[in-house]
């Protein structure tokens, strides 16, 4: 059994990468792993300041919700981005998220793996890779932390669309269900 915490990046109501993190989660249920989910449009999230405070605090200085979700992010096994892309990148709300994990480095983090389920309008793979390149970038700033897997779903350009998909869908699920 794994703590997983899900971190669903799209303030579109209908996300299909919402949707794909859902179907994870089902998976994930199957082997009654804990599961932690964080829905970046219901939270008050900051751009980080740059003030470095969090180097010595381990906290953030802002009084926001990210200091009440640094312990459950820390105490997982698997941190989880579901995310669509932008402009071939990230999007700007998990840029903002990443940088207010500062607070982490440098801290005896349980977390070892990322994961990531994305979806965007174009379906050529390379749309994806900037994301996938940010996630790696991201993982090298922690000991033992690695980009692990990821499902791409491209071609999704309108909400709910990737409920059509039940080949991606199912492959989300049986990543999730993967997880023991």
């Amino acid at each position: 059994m794994k703590t997983v915490t899900v971190i669903k990046t799209s303030h579109r109501i209908n996300s299909n990468s919402s949707y794909m993190a859902d179907k994870f989660i089902e998976g994930l249920k199957i082997n009654n792993n804990k599961i932690n989910i964080i829905d970046l449009k219901n939270i008050k999230l900051n751009f980080c300041k740059g003030c470095l405070a969090c180097q010595t605090t381990k906290r953030c200085i802002q009084n926001d919700s990210m200091n009440s979700l640094l312990d459950e992010i820390s105490n997982s096994d698997i941190l989880v981005f579901s995310s669509p892309v932008y402009y071939y990148t990230v999007p700007g709300q998990l840029k903002t998220f990443l940088d207010r994990l500062n607070p982490l480095y440098g801290k005896d983090n349980k977390f070892r793996e990322i994961y990531l389920l994305a979806s965007a309008g174009d379906d050529n793979i390379s749309a994806v890779n900037t994301l996938i390149e940010e996630l790696k970038s991201f993982a090298l700033c922690f000991d033992h932390l690695n980009f692990t897997k990821y499902i791409f779903a491209g071609g999704i350009t309108e909400p709910n669309l990737i409920k059509n998909n039940i080949d991606i869908l199912n492959e989300c699920f049986q990543l999730g269900k993967s997880i023991e």
